[in-house]
């Protein structure tokens, strides 16, 4: 039986780094995937040095590339302004960090309700590595999906062991971005026992690739290389290897070992 899925996000871009792997397996497999995003995200770092409204254009055009490589079926945008990061925040009067928690969640429950979802996928409760709007998709996430009566909600995150033991291997390669520090990732995303979902996306890592090479603007920008940039430089082989699972925390569900392979486990099976 064919489900939907939607994948709630902060931000442009912020679906190929963490779900996009689940998104294509999901379309292939037959199920129907819509992306919301809460931002443009014109506050971000550019590397055509845009701003402003033509950067939000830029990367609402990336995202619906980055969809249409992953098959999904619906884009949507909830019209929130950027947030920036909680050292550098931007000055909006219509910021998502501090939006209206129950406004937000309507407009997102507006949307659950239409797709008549099966599974909503935010962020964990502190937003992966605490980014102000990341942590807001969470809160914003969960009532709405109470608002909407969707049944499963999960937070896509990352394994945090693995996370650190990687960083420690490659934080002194060179060219490596400063923001890899491992200490920077110290308490960040998930620790392994709290895991309910190991999904395995290594057949569709060179569309999660394609997806994240759709956001052109936010290979650069900055001082340094930028975290999509490095990504995007892997070998084919690596990058299969260090992306080649998405992880993620299933609300009500009772840690356990074997981690889920499939994102609609909890659904009642057809009689």
């Amino acid at each position: 039986m064919p489900h939907v899925l939607v994948s709630f996000h902060a931000h442009p871009d912020d679906e190929a780094l963490l779900t996009a792997g689940t998104l294509a397996r999901v379309t292939a497999e037959g199920h129907r995937a819509v992306i919301v995003v809460a931002t443009s995200g014109a506050a971000g770092l550019a590397a055509a040095n845009l701003t402003g409204t033509d950067l939000a254009e830029r990367r609402l055009a990336e995202l619906r590339r980055s969809a249409a490589v992953l098959g999904c079926a619906r884009v949507e945008c909830l019209g929130y302004d950027d947030s920036g990061m909680a050292r550098a925040p931007a000055k909006a009067a219509n910021a998502f960090a501090h939006a209206d928690r129950e406004e937000a969640a309507q407009r997102l429950a507006r949307i659950l309700r239409e797709e008549r979802a099966d599974v909503l996928t935010i962020y964990d409760p502190a937003g992966g590595y605490g980014h102000p709007d990341h942590i807001r998709v969470h809160d914003v996430g969960v009532l709405a999906a109470q608002l909407a009566g969707t049944p499963v909600v999960l937070e896509a995150t990352l394994d945090r062991r693995l996370l650190l033991r990687a960083l420690r291997l490659v934080c002194f390669l060179p060219g490596v971005p400063r923001d890899f520090a491992p200490a920077r990732f110290a308490s960040a995303y998930t620790a392994p026992e709290r895991l309910t979902h190991r999904v395995d996306v290594r057949r569709f890592s060179c569309l999660k690739r394609a997806a994240m090479a759709a956001h052109v603007s936010q290979a650069g920008g900055g001082s340094g290389l930028r975290t999509l940039a490095f990504l995007l430089r892997l070998p084919g082989p690596v990058f299969r290897w260090v992306l080649g699972h998405e992880w993620y925390v299933e609300h009500g569900r009772v840690a356990a070992r074997p981690l889920l392979d499939d994102i609609f486990a909890s659904l009642p099976r057809p009689s």
